[in-house]
């Protein structure tokens, strides 16, 4: 998807519905839910070579640890990206993926 097309999107996933608060509130909760969802999505995908960033708050940038790079707009485009980008099948509850964050932790 072009970066317009990832700015205009269409209705929010949702995974960004936040919760019921005054807009400034829930615009500051939006944002550090978000924040977090990408630090617990890095530590999944480092198992596949993978990383990804917030994007203007819009979407995700997904990137291999060589450079090819995918923009998403949601959790749900999320997981076959990082399938295409990195030539890998993604189970992010595989047990010997989830062993491995436990022990991290």
């Amino acid at each position: 998807m072009c970066g317009l097309c990832g700015m205009l999107g269409g209705e929010a996933h949702w995974t960004d519905a936040g919760t019921p608060a005054s807009e400034d509130q829930h615009a500051q909760v939006r944002r550090r839910e978000r924040q977090l969802r990408v630090a617990c999505l890095n530590r999944v995908l480092r198992a596949f070579a993978c990383t990804v960033s917030d994007w203007q708050s819009h979407a995700y940038l997904i990137s291999t640890f060589t450079g090819k790079t995918e923009i998403v707009e949601n959790l749900t485009q999320l997981w076959p990206a990082v399938e295409r980008l990195s030539g890998r099948r993604v189970d992010p509850l595989a047990a010997d993926l989830l062993d491995r964050l436990r022990q991290a932790s």
